[in-house]
Parts: structure tokens; C-alpha cells; sequence
């Protein structure tokens, strides 16, 4: 089993408080806050704890191997992503929410000293919000060679255009800068075609077209948009680490992501296996509790087997990015993009069926849960492409 030293677990309690004291009783009231008014402006309550999480120090604890973070490893780091998975605005409240997460550490890693400051440091005091602009429509986006957009060198600039989707985060007005991918010489070998860059939210030709939704959720303030770029010009110094090294960029930033999203659903099951059990203690139907049926008791039995089961593939995995590095665990890493999301999609599943009509309407967080989970099995990557990098690896060791 993993072992942490007492500062990591006393960190990991505070977390656990801060959310169970302050996060979840405010969850109506978020709720009715997104509802009311502009739906496309902060929410208050998120803004007021905040204050609240970095006041005790609960801040940027995401960032591995930076003094910028608070100097846990991915490994440490994953229980707290866990307890934070549970809320929707919980991750946000810390400043520990994706894509924020991997662009920081995108620009702490790859970034100028200029962009440290004009982008990271205000990111990192949660001042402003990025998005990470990677996915196209008009291509098979889970081949990441078959992006089309273009970075193009003009003198001391560079020219961007391209069309992008499901662009996280583009929507909230506190959006400033996008992490831009695109090639920068189409001639290049096959891994060396593209770039990644920095292009401020309010360049000129930066056009948003529309919100995209999620099974009919549009995650306001957050949003989900698409985007074109025409021609828009930024200074050669925003490109990140050199031309053709967008690849080693983007395997750089999804390592510890997988992570934190895979954690994040372990929570998230955590709490539809809660909301379960406490239904069938409640309700009673053809003269029983629900709890002492034998079909339901092998559901809470199933679910419990296979949250523990995700939760120690994935702290495996944390283990070894921290030990022998993200290219060495890149197995690991694929199999819990794999487990998690699906895991938790039976779980919640599970959970809707033991409520009933309630499971699948805004009384519960099952429904909004489970068009979430579903996603998440295409959002880093559809389960196709990491099952075939998984098998690649295995049979290398037979070969």
C-alpha cells in the first residue's frame, strides 16, 4: 500500500474539511446561483470561497516538481483530486480545475520568463482562466498528426489559422489565453509537424462561434466552445519551446491530467455509491427495504469492488510518473483512462436505478454525473486509442 508522511495526510484531512464544512452545503446554492441571471459571469459563491481556500492555504496544490505549487508529487496529490472530483465547483474553489491545471503547467515548464509573468502568475492567483484549443471538427482529433489548424512564421510573428472545438473553458469571461496547437511545417516527420503556442484570448480574428453542450449540459460559466482563428497574429516569442515540439508539449501536460481526471471520477463514484446506500435504507417497496434485497446488495458489493480497484490502478500509476517518469508509465497511464471513466459510468449507473425516476431529473447530481463520465471517455482520448497502446506495450514484452 502507499504511505504518506504525516504533513501529506494532515493536508489531505484539511481538504476533506474544507469541502465536507463549506463546498458541499453550497452546492444549492451554486446551483441556483448558475441559474439565475447571466449565466456566463462568475458565480459568486465560487468566487467567495475562493478567498476562504487560499486564506487556509488549500491553493495550487496540483503542481507537481514547482515551488509555485505546494511541493507534492502526483501521487500525493491524487486523494485530493479525488475529494475534490465529488463537486462540481470544488476543483475551481482551490484553483485546481482543468485545463487551468495543464496550461500551468504547461507555462511553468515550457514558458518564457515573459509568459511566466504576463500568464502564469495571474493564472496561479486565479485572477484569470485559460483555455487549451487542440480538438477540430474536421478531422479525427484522437489522431493528434491529423491536426490541420497552421502556425505559419511571418518575420517576428506568427499567423494562426484553423478551426478548433470542444475548447473547455473558452466560454467564462475570465478567459484570457488559449494554448494553441497547430502545425508549423507540414513536411516534418510525422511527430515533429506541430507546435504549440500562446495566442491571447483577445487577438485579433479570435472568433468564437458557439457553446457546445454535453448531453444538453452547457456547463456555464465554463463552457465548451468553438472557435476560429483567421489569421491572427501573435509575437514569435509566444511559441512554446520550438517549433515541431508540440507532441513532447501536450505528453508533458496529459500525464499528471489523466491523473487528476481519473482521481476525480473515483470521487465522483465515491459519492453515487453514498447517495445509493442511503436511498435503499430509505425506501421501501413489495414490503422490504430496498437495502435487503439481494440484487441491490450486489450492486453496492460490485460498485465497492471496482472503486477500490480503480483507485489502486490509479495511485499505481501516480507512483511511477514520480518515480521513473510519464514515457515509463505510459501504460499505466493509458489503463486508467481506460478504468476510471467506465467504472464510474456503472456506478452511477447502478445509483440512477436504485432512485428510480429521481436518478435521471436535477433532483440528484446522477443525471449532470453521468453525461460528464460519459464524456470523459472521449475527452483525453477514446478508450480505442489507449486500448491499442496498451496492447502494443504487452506484446512487446513477448516479442
Amino acid at each position: 500500500m502507499f504511505e504518506f508522511s504525516d504533513h501529506t495526510q494532515t493536508l489531505h484531512k484539511r481538504v476533506a474539511a474544507f469541502v465536507a464544512d463549506h463546498v458541499a452545503p453550497n452546492e444549492s446554492l451554486y446551483n441556483e446561483q448558475i441559474a439565475s441571471g447571466d449565466r456566463w459571469q462568475p458565480v459568486p459563491i465560487v468566487e467567495a470561497l475562493k478567498e476562504r481556500a487560499r486564506s487556509e492555504g488549500l491553493w495550487n496544490l496540483f503542481l507537481p516538481d514547482s515551488e509555485r505549487g505546494a511541493g507534492l508529487t502526483n501521487l500525493e496529490y491524487a486523494p485530493i483530486a479525488e475529494i475534490l472530483g465529488k463537486y462540481v465547483m470544488a476543483s475551481e474553489v482551490m484553483n485546481c480545475s482543468a485545463p487551468d491545471t495543464g496550461n500551468m503547467e504547461v507555462l511553468e515548464r515550457y514558458g518564457s520568463e515573459e509568459a511566466k509573468e504576463k500568464w502564469l502568475q495571474p493564472l496561479l492567483d486565479g485572477k484569470i482562466r485559460s483555455a487549451f484549443c487542440m480538438t477540430e471538427p474536421d478531422v479525427a482529433s484522437s489522431d493528434a498528426t491529423n491536426i490541420q489548424s497552421r502556425i505559419e512564421r511571418d518575420g517576428d510573428e506568427y499567423v494562426i489559422n484553423g478551426k478548433k472545438w470542444w475548447s473547455s473553458g473558452a466560454g467564462d469571461p475570465r478567459c484570457k489565453i488559449f494554448v494553441f496547437m497547430g502545425k508549423t511545417d507540414p513536411d516534418a516527420s510525422r511527430y515533429q509537424q506541430q507546435s504549440m503556442i500562446l495566442v491571447p484570448r483577445d487577438a485579433a480574428g479570435v472568433n468564437i462561434k458557439r457553446h457546445l453542450t454535453v448531453y444538453g449540459y452547457d456547463h456555464a460559466p465554463h463552457g465548451h466552445a468553438e472557435i476560429a482563428f483567421t489569421n491572427v497574429r501573435v509575437p514569435a516569442s509566444n511559441l512554446l519551446l520550438g517549433e515541431g515540439r508540440g507532441f513532447e508539449i501536450a505528453q508533458g501536460r496529459l500525464g499528471p491530467g489523466r491523473i487528476h481526471h481519473c482521481m476525480r471520477s473515483i470521487g465522483i463514484a465515491e459519492r453515487a455509491l453514498e447517495l445509493m446506500c442511503q436511498r435503499v435504507t430509505e425506501r421501501v417497496a413489495f414490503g422490504q427495504r430496498l437495502a435487503d434485497m439481494g440484487s441491490i446488495r450486489q450492486d453496492i458489493a460490485r460498485s465497492r469492488i471496482e472503486i477500490d480497484q480503480a483507485r489502486l490502478l490509479t495511485m499505481h500509476a501516480a507512483h511511477l510518473m514520480d518515480t521513473v517518469g510519464n514515457k515509463a508509465a505510459k501504460s499505466e497511464i493509458a489503463a486508467i483512462k481506460v478504468v476510471a471513466p467506465d467504472m464510474s459510468l456503472r456506478v452511477i449507473d447502478r445509483a440512477v436505478q436504485a432512485h428510480g425516476a429521481m436518478g435521471v431529473c436535477q433532483d440528484t447530481f446522477l443525471a449532470e454525473a453521468w453525461a460528464n463520465q460519459r464524456t470523459l471517455r472521449l475527452a483525453d482520448g477514446p478508450d480505442e486509442v489507449h486500448l491499442a497502446q496498451i496492447g502494443r506495450l504487452e506484446l512487446r514484452k513477448h516479442c
